[in-house]
């Protein structure tokens, strides 16, 4: 089985792209969502997180992500202190998943595939890209945040122009180009590579 990352700035649309992949029958395991877990089941995890961040980080027994986000996505520092922490659980669950799948080849959708080091975990990374002012409308439809949040997570991740050129594919989901014949067509192509593999 091969192994393929995607990824893409916040509102970009990687959800939406790996929502259709899994249409198609190909497993996508949900960084975000996985992080999500193990900040709450990982004893250890959750220890650390609130030993740096205060018991606050954790309300009935809930992360609280309002919380969090307000404490790191104003400073670069704690940022880095958090995705410490979490990127080396989250990359481990992730290589488990992965070595459980049946099929030719699994998802890993991630906002931070270069960022996190979770590359190096794969075969194949595909970038989903979308302009700048497309993305920041759809962050802050979707995600209620203002226009200068949006910009400030933005900040967060690597250049949207450096990750699609270290993506070895590239799906176009800028509303010019319809997307689900560009995932069919790379569904094939992958199939392909996992059958050589």
């Amino acid at each position: 089985m091969i192994r393929v990352g995607l990824t893409g700035g916040i509102g970009s649309g990687k959800t939406t792209v790996a929502k259709t992949f899994e249409l198609l029958g190909v497993p996508v395991y949900y960084a975000d969502d996985a992080a999500r877990r193990i900040m709450k089941e990982d004893k250890e995890l959750r220890a650390a997180i609130q030993k740096q961040f205060g018991d606050a980080s954790y309300k009935n027994d809930e992360l609280d992500r309002a919380y969090l986000a307000s404490k790191v996505f104003n400073n670069p520092r704690q940022l880095e202190v958090l995705n410490a922490l979490v990127h080396p659980a989250t990359l481990r669950d992730a290589a488990s998943w992965m070595t459980k799948q049946q099929a030719p080849y699994g998802i890993k959708e991630a906002a931070l595939i270069f960022e996190s080091g979770s590359a190096a975990q794969l075969d194949y990374v595909i970038g989903v890209y979308a302009p700048e002012n497309l993305r920041v409308k759809r962050a802050m439809e979707r995600n209620n945040m203002t226009h200068d949040e949006v910009v400030k997570r933005m900040g967060a991740q690597i250049d949207e122009t450096i990750k699609m050129k270290l993506c070895d594919f590239v799906i176009r989901n800028d509303e010019q180009e319809p997307v689900i014949p560009q995932v069919l067509g790379l569904h094939e192509k992958l199939q392909k590579l996992a059958a050589k593999s």
